[in-house]
């Protein structure tokens, strides 16, 4: 016995340690809940891609690439819980289109939005030819030659200072080339030294190095003129890459932020008034173990916030209808477990027993009703849009967690409170209803 309440009194702390971590973050700032675009306000951008040049059977590695390497751009953006994903519009009109649709809370500026991401930068490493033309009207291609590294050969870039004594703390851009790209670079420097390397971006000359001896490393620096602020934007500009499809912008949305501002007020009420029904209702009809369940529902609560706030999950007005839907179904198992008890200790078993083969009896159920519903959140979750994957990803985790808080901690709590006997008031107090 002292085993089953040490455990209920444990979980009762962790409960109340959740709940509190999640409180306080929230309040002070340290941690707060990610906001979907239709509840923080922002920016939605839906491009088109062209797929007229690749073969169909490589349209779905394309899509793929393509919403990976805006994925990079958008949190190289610093947006907070960007949503980047693909879907096939039009097929109800017979003309389907592959789509790229990006979701940017927190941005209204739809320009600078469409801007930054559709910007590809193109980075161009070039020798200088050995009878370069001296005059000025000299293009670029009259000096040097074709490129033979670009930016495709990049793997990443990043802001690095200087550590020589005579350009201390100068900001630098450091590249890291593919696999391929450092081989290229390689045998260029190499069979080179002693020659002018230019580094151009979008056509315009950004250092012009001499080639000093062979560099194998696989990594390049890329120094000059820079402020920390402009060495920092170049890596972020390198880092965008190249888009594997082109693609065109065919429509902006703008979201108020007063929208997400009732509608979060708005389910915070419902989902505060749809706990305390509940767990009032439990109380009444079930006695104990209705108290015991609403104690298990707290800890649910808690422990979903904290998923919440630390996985973190982008909350949507559709995530927290899920929330709130899945509070009455977090009870459902209960309900189920209370209904076997009634019907054991109608049978004259002990309360002590009763508890026991109801949540045995009860438990096939339970698994094969939240199985179902797993499976539905999975299906939404994988064909539906972002509203609907918000609310399937709440939905499907909520189910989860029930379960475990259904079967785990009510059980516990009601193994705490030792029922021994089968007499009256026992009966009463945990059985359900009006009458057994």
């Amino acid at each position: 016995m002292w085993k089953q309440r040490f455990f209920a009194l444990l979980l009762l702390v962790v409960g109340l340690g959740l709940g509190y971590l999640v409180y306080h973050n929230q309040t002070t700032g340290a941690k707060t809940f990610g906001l979907g675009l239709d509840l923080s306000g922002g920016t939605q951008l839906v491009y088109k891609a062209d797929i007229s040049g690749i073969p169909s059977a490589d349209v779905a590695d394309s899509m793929a690439a393509l919403r990976d390497t805006i994925e990079r751009r958008v949190n190289l953006f610093g947006v907070s819980e960007p949503i980047v994903q693909t879907e096939v519009g039009g097929t109800l009109t017979g003309n389907p289109e592959q789509r790229l649709i990006v979701e940017l809370p927190g941005v209204t500026d739809t320009e600078r939005a469409v801007a930054l991401i559709g910007q590809t930068p193109v980075l161009e490493f070039r020798l200088r030819k050995l009878d370069a033309s001296t005059s000025t009207s000299a293009t670029i291609n009259d000096v040097f030659e074709p490129a033979t590294i670009t930016g495709k050969d990049v793997k990443t870039a990043q802001l690095v200072f200087s550590q020589s004594s005579a350009t201390m703390s100068e900001p630098q851009v450091e590249l890291t080339f593919t696999s391929e790209g450092a081989q290229k670079f390689a045998d260029l420097t190499g069979k080179n030294v002693g020659r002018v390397f230019g580094i151009f971006l979008d056509g315009q000359p950004i250092s012009q190095p001499v080639i000093r001896e062979a560099i194998p490393s696989g990594t390049a620096v890329i120094s000059g003129a820079f402020t920390a602020d402009g060495a920092k934007e170049l890596a972020r500009n390198l880092n965008y890459g190249a888009l594997p499809l082109p693609i065109e912008i065919i429509g902006t949305q703008t979201v108020s932020s007063t929208l997400g501002d009732l509608a979060v007020r708005a389910g915070l009420y419902a989902g505060l008034l749809s706990v305390l029904v509940v767990m009032l209702f439990m109380i009444i009809w079930y006695r104990i173990p209705g108290l015991m369940a609403s104690l298990a529902l707290a800890i649910y609560i808690a422990f979903m916030l904290a998923l919440f706030m630390y996985i973190p999950v982008t909350l949507t007005a559709a995530g927290i209808a899920g929330f709130i839907l899945s509070i009455g179904m977090a009870v459902d198992a209960n309900v189920l477990i209370f209904a076997r008890m009634r019907e054991e200790m109608k049978s004259g078993k002990t309360a002590a027993v009763a508890i026991s083969d109801g949540f045995a009896r009860a438990w096939p159920s339970i698994r094969d009703s939240n199985t179902s519903s797993i499976i539905t959140a999975v299906i939404l979750f994988w064909f539906g849009t972002s509203l609907i994957k918000g609310f399937a990803l709440v939905f499907g985790l909520g189910v989860l967690v029930s379960m475990l808080t259904a079967i785990g901690v009510s059980r516990t709590f009601l193994r705490a409170v030792g029922a021994r006997g089968n007499n009256s008031f026992i009966r009463f107090f945990f059985g359900s209803g009006v009458t057994f």
